[in-house]
This record gives C-alpha cells, sequence and structure tokens, in this order.
C-alpha cells in the first residue's frame, strides 16, 4: 500500500526535547526546544530554532550565548513546563525544581539535573519565518561523571535520555547496536585441541 501524501510539516521524529538555558547565573531562563541539532563536526557546532515571542530569544539575541542540556526521564514533567511556561511571568528554574549551575566557558548556566550540557556561543542568527535560527559553536561539553567509566569512557546509555516524537515524550528504551555494528565482523571463535594425554 502506498503512503499517504499529506501537506508539508514537521513530521520529523524523535527529536530531543532539550532544556536550552540563557542568561547569567544571577538572572537566568530555561526553554524547551525540539528544533535542535548537529550541523558539523570540525568545528563542532550547532543550531536551535526559537519563536522571536519567546522570553528566551530576547535574551540569546543579547548575550549570543546558551546551553543546550539534554534531559532525561527523570525530569520529564519539569522537561515539559518549561516548554509551557514563560520566563517573563516566572522563575522557571524554581518552578520546575531544576538547578543551575556555572557552566565553564560560556555566561549562561547549565542545569544539574541534565546528564549532558553543551555549552554554546552564537555565530550567525537567521530568520527563517516563524522562527529564527541560532548558529553556534560548541565550545564545551559538560558530562556528569557518573556516566564516565574509569577509563573515560562515556556510557550515554545509562543516561536515560527523553525523545520527541509528534507532541508526546519518551524514554530512548534499550540499546540495538552501536555506530557501525551492521558492517562490523563477529570475532572468530579460536578452536582449541585438547591436551593429549601423556
Amino acid at each position: 500500500m502506498a503512503k499517504l501524501q499529506w501537506k508539508p510539516g514537521t513530521l520529523l521524529a524523535p527529536a530531543p526535547p532539550a532544556l536550552v538555558s540563557c542568561g547569567t547565573m544571577e538572572e537566568h531562563n530555561v526553554l524547551t526546544a525540539a528544533w535542535t541539532g548537529i550541523v558539523n563536526s570540525e568545528p563542532p557546532m550547532t543550531y536551535v530554532s526559537i519563536r522571536p515571542q519567546r522570553h528566551s530569544h530576547g535574551i540569546i539575541s543579547e548575550t549570543r550565548e546558551f546551553v543546550i542540556n539534554l534531559p532525561c526521564e527523570a525530569i520529564a514533567r519539569a522537561t515539559d513546563l518549561c516548554g509551557v511556561k514563560s520566563g517573563r511571568d516566572v522563575d522557571k528554574f524554581e518552578l520546575a525544581g531544576l538547578t543551575a549551575e556555572p557552566s565553564n566557558l560560556v555566561a549562561a548556566p547549565g542545569i544539574a539535573e541534565c546528564p549532558i550540557s553543551l555549552e554554546c556561543k552564537v555565530r550567525e542568527i537567521y530568520k527563517l519565518g516563524s522562527h529564527d535560527m541560532f548558529l553556534a559553536d560548541i565550545v564545551a561539553v559538560d558530562v556528569d561523571p557518573k556516566y564516565v567509566d574509569e577509563k573515560g569512557a562515556l556510557h550515554m546509555e545509562k543516561a536515560n535520555l527523553l525523545a520527541y516524537a509528534h507532541g508526546s515524550y519518551y524514554g530512548l528504551g534499550k540499546q540495538l547496536g552501536t555506530f557501525g555494528f551492521s558492517v562490523r565482523k563477529k570475532p572468530v571463535k579460536k578452536y582449541h585441541r585438547p591436551a593429549k594425554k601423556k
């Protein structure tokens, strides 16, 4: 059966329901944004698209810094709350029970409850229509040490990150493979001959 053809829309899923923090440790805000992603590897770059009407839009336009915080299942309710309330009216950190923590290279705070935070500096702002896209350099990555083993390897599968798809939040679930698993050769089992009896 052929797929149904719908009008053009934003049905790309899953997306990360990122908690984007901005401002300073003293005066900060946070919003939930699913329109974000990686656009380049070298140098590492990302973006976040925000409606001009949003409170955070003005803050990021002025400071040209923000932090993308990846939320986990434990703060799913807080993640949703930060997307439906305005920082013009309430302190969303306090309302959602989130903890602002100092970043290393930007003035915008990170969120302590998020396993991973990407510190970003805006390179360009593109007016696209309903949203403005803030293209940014990732200047630092902050990782909760409980997800890093003694060899320095990150175990992101243990972080229980959130995903967003068509208006709903989901846990990422079980790992199905790692990059390249489709072409990776299985290790050959070596046959060991039993020792000869003397």
